[in-house]
């Protein structure tokens, strides 16, 4: 049983879930966003997104693979990158914060601690590189958009809230406060496989 958390780049853009590859929320303003949408090419522009900060800023998101099944991703980048995010009525993120745009895990993993591992993992990165803190958007009430992250779910993988809303909150945490989390990490890592073990009939995304 192999596991492991690959950063993702342009060799691996087609192991996230379909819809995530076409999806350009974050990536584009509304009204690009729109137009990349109704031209019919919106992998081309996430594709031209992301290669575009890995070339000017760096690893911007994170695969987990369980026996290279891709069983989860991360997407974060500074908010310069992220266009959208100036439409929250909460921005802006905070000059020390790299934004946390979008993180998923397949329906036959969830909670079972991964979205935790991707949030470490991302910390450990961005502690490396000079950045204090994650911080991201939180959607609150029955109609949540699908780009944007339950507000419970960051609540539940360490975030406080810095900007309440009613709607769309600003969450954040501190990189460092991650590194106490190992223990954590290794108890969910271990869940991982065995529900991987689990559940052999599992496809990828």
């Amino acid at each position: 049983m192999g596991r492991r958390i690959a950063p993702l780049t342009l060799d691996n853009l087609a192991d996230l879930p379909t819809t995530c590859r076409a999806c350009v929320f974050w990536e584009l303003d509304p009204v690009s966003a729109k137009a990349a949408v109704e031209s019919g090419k919106p992998e081309l522009e996430k594709e031209s997104w992301i290669s575009a900060v890995l070339l000017e800023w760096g690893s911007c998101g994170r695969i987990v693979y369980v026996d290279e099944i891709p069983v989860g991703y991360v997407l974060y980048a500074p908010p310069a990158y992220v266009p959208r995010s100036q439409a929250f009525p909460t921005s802006p993120v905070s000059p020390d914060a790299v934004q946390l745009m979008i993180s998923r895990v397949l329906p036959g993993y969830q909670r079972q601690g991964i979205g935790r591992v991707l949030v470490q993992t991302v910390a450990k990165d961005l502690v490396g590189r000079g950045f204090k803190a994650i911080e991201a958007f939180g959607a609150v009430g029955r109609e949540i958009p699908s780009c944007v992250l339950p507000a419970d779910h960051l609540l539940a993988v360490g975030f406080k809230t810095v900007r309440p809303h009613h709607r769309y909150p600003r969450l954040r945490l501190e990189a460092r406060t991650t590194l106490s989390w190992k223990g954590d990490v290794e108890v969910a890592l271990e869940r991982l496989l065995g529900g991987a073990r689990k559940e052999p009939a599992l496809r990828p995304f």
